[in-house]
């Protein structure tokens, strides 16, 4: 094995940030966020190889698990989060799990992700089983909750993934299906809520709606199985059941909406009994 290099906690390659006018520490840091999108194009194999075993173990029935400590841990919770009311699964079929529990979410909890044995016991919680996907998040590849939770499924049989900033990580050693995308160094050195936080985001978003997308959740490039939790989420239904329909009066297409809950039921009543 390599050396174990953190580039996360290497030095900014900006100096005296305090000096700078407001409008160059904004330039430098769009600069930076601009070089995300590459190193996560690099990582797409990785991505790939995670996200297919994650559709396969989703349709035979399993859940997708993420569980990280600080930013990681939180960019998890609202990934699986937004599953939901995006895609109308039921909540519990993604799940995100954070290092110190809900508190963490809003307020960082001392030394919660130093224990090896707790990510794995906040698994067991979830009655945990070898159906499933578990998901390891840490930008330095070397958060001792995480690698605990992955070394603990392994054993027992438990696909594992993980994502990380840091070439050669353990964290990635501990994971089936690794996932390593190489940002660099922070613009503020070893802030990893900036690159990092933002590419792990990315690979999120990347993952959770290709797997969305081959769970059947998705038609055509619509969201026909969103909730219809706000008044905007209504419209957008009320427009796709229109289209989808031929529909001219918005009423009736919101009233058919309403009634059967998503776009896809909606359209699938109609195209059932023959007219709206």
């Amino acid at each position: 094995m390599n050396q174990f290099i953190k580039i996360t906690e290497q030095a900014s390659n900006y100096r005296h940030l305090e000096k700078m006018s407001v409008e160059e520490i904004l330039i430098n840091i769009n600069k930076e966020d601009k070089t995300v999108p590459i190193a996560v194009e690099k990582a797409i194999p990785q991505i790939e190889k995670l996200t297919s075993v994650i559709s396969d173990k989703m349709l035979a029935g399993g859940r997708l698990f993420y569980i990280g400590a600080g930013t990681s841990g939180r960019l998890g919770i609202i990934d699986a989060s937004e599953c939901p009311p995006t895609y109308g699964v039921p909540y519990g079929l993604v799940i995100g799990i954070i290092a110190g529990g809900e508190k963490a979410i809003t307020q960082a909890v001392e030394f919660a992700e130093d224990s090896k044995e707790k990510g794995w016991a906040d698994l067991q919680k979830h009655f945990i089983s070898d159906k499933d996907v578990v998901i390891g998040l840490a930008a330095s590849g070397t958060t001792p909750y995480v690698i605990g939770a992955l070394e603990q499924c392994r054993k027992r049989g438990i696909t594992t993934g993980s994502i990380s900033c840091n070439p050669n990580s353990p964290v990635s050693h501990a994971a089936d299906y690794p996932v390593e995308v190489i940002v660099g160094p922070e613009f503020v050195t070893g802030s990893t809520r900036m690159k990092s936080g933002t590419a792990q985001k990315l690979v999120l978003n990347m993952i959770s709606t290709a797997v969305m997308i081959q769970l059947g959740r998705v038609e055509d490039n619509k969201m026909v199985n969103m909730q219809l939790t706000n008044i905007k989420l209504v419209d957008r239904g009320v427009k796709m059941v229109m289209d989808k329909l031929g529909l001219q009066e918005y009423e009736t297409a919101k009233d058919l909406l309403l009634k059967h809950g998503s776009v896809k039921k909606a359209v699938e009543a109609v195209k059932m009994n023959g007219h709206a």
